[in-house]
């Protein structure tokens, strides 16, 4: 079996403010808005979706297939990522343009305001999934994640061809994106990830339904913040599970790259969409508690106690046995 997650690789610059954006906001003045925020710090950290969710589910004891376009300066970055059990041969390098850059901003109450350069990332439309298959072997799941538009409408259809089950992880780009964008990168999909935002960006620029949304792909997975997960299948009631309550809540970016990888390790061992549901939500409130989504480190101890703490003894002792490659 094999996972092979497309999307984004980037370098994150993160940056803290200290107060609240919307004190600075004009609500009747936006059209005019040119505002500065002088920040307390900068972290510059490794990033980009389809990363930080091979970065997941390499911690998780996988060895995903990271299938994206970077540039020369992605050196270091790839040793890092094949330290963790990340496949980065099938990663495109550039030749004229860097690597992604994400440069994002929190205020004191989580909210951010980013900004992101896609750089080499336009080049991951030339990208076949054919030849990553041949050599990796025919995938469980290809995750299509934000990234190049032309590069995710090429894997979609290309999955669609060649049989090759996909979910769909439009995210970031579903804030520009049109319908003519949106439907074809959603319809016939295996899982659908969305938060609720923008769940409800995909009814209103596709013009579907929730329920019409729901007909035309297998599950659809909606996270919900602090308040947790929401699973829904056509005809099935839906399946809601909380989040894991933080220790510290200290920047959210890439939480719900966590929580992707954590879902799909989940269904890779045969486990249901509850025990998936509760496995992502256990691996994002890692990425909460750090500054950086790929800082976070694992104990099987700690994990498992954790678990047992959110989601009963039961829910620990059926993810425990596929927790070996934890450290104690």
């Amino acid at each position: 079996m094999s996972l092979l997650i497309t999307g984004s690789i980037a370098t994150d610059h993160l940056m803290s403010f200290p107060g609240k954006f919307a004190d600075s906001l004009v609500v009747d003045q936006l059209d005019k808005l040119s505002v500065s925020f002088l920040v307390e710090d900068l972290e510059v950290r490794r990033g980009g979706c389809a990363a930080n969710i091979c970065f997941g589910l390499g911690n998780l004891g996988l060895d995903p297939i990271l299938v994206g376009a970077v540039g020369e300066d992605f050196v270091e970055y790839r040793a890092w990522l094949e330290r963790h059990r990340v496949d980065c041969g099938s990663v495109h390098v550039s030749e004229t343009r860097h690597t992604a850059r994400f440069v994002c901003t929190t205020d004191d109450a989580m909210a951010q305001i980013a900004s992101f350069y896609a750089g080499a990332m336009s080049e991951a439309r030339e990208i076949e999934l054919k030849p990553v298959a041949d050599r990796v072997g025919d995938p469980t799941y290809v995750l299509v994640g934000p990234n190049d538009p032309e590069a995710m409408l090429r894997h979609t259809e290309e999955c669609r061809q060649r049989g090759f089950p996909f979910v769909a992880d439009p995210s970031q780009q579903l804030a520009f994106g049109d319908g003519e964008l949106i439907r074809p990168l959603i319809d016939g999909a295996e899982i659908l990830f969305s938060n609720e935002y923008e769940a409800a960006l995909i009814t209103q620029k596709t013009g579907w339904s929730a329920d019409e949304v729901r007909e035309r792909v297998g599950t659809w997975v909606v996270t919900l913040g602090a308040a947790g997960v929401r699973v829904e299948q056509q005809g099935e009631p839906p399946i809601t599970v909380a989040a894991v309550p933080e220790v510290q809540k200290v920047e959210p970016t890439g939480v719900g790259d966590a929580f992707r990888a954590g879902y799909l390790a989940a269904l890779t061992w045969g486990l249901g969409a509850e025990r998936a549901a509760q496995l992502g939500c256990l691996l994002a409130v890692h990425v909460v508690e750090q500054v950086g989504t790929q800082e976070y480190s694992l104990s099987r101890e700690a994990f498992l106690r954790r678990c047992a703490g959110a989601y009963g003894d039961d829910a620990a002792a059926e993810l425990e046995p596929h927790l070996r490659t934890f450290r104690p």
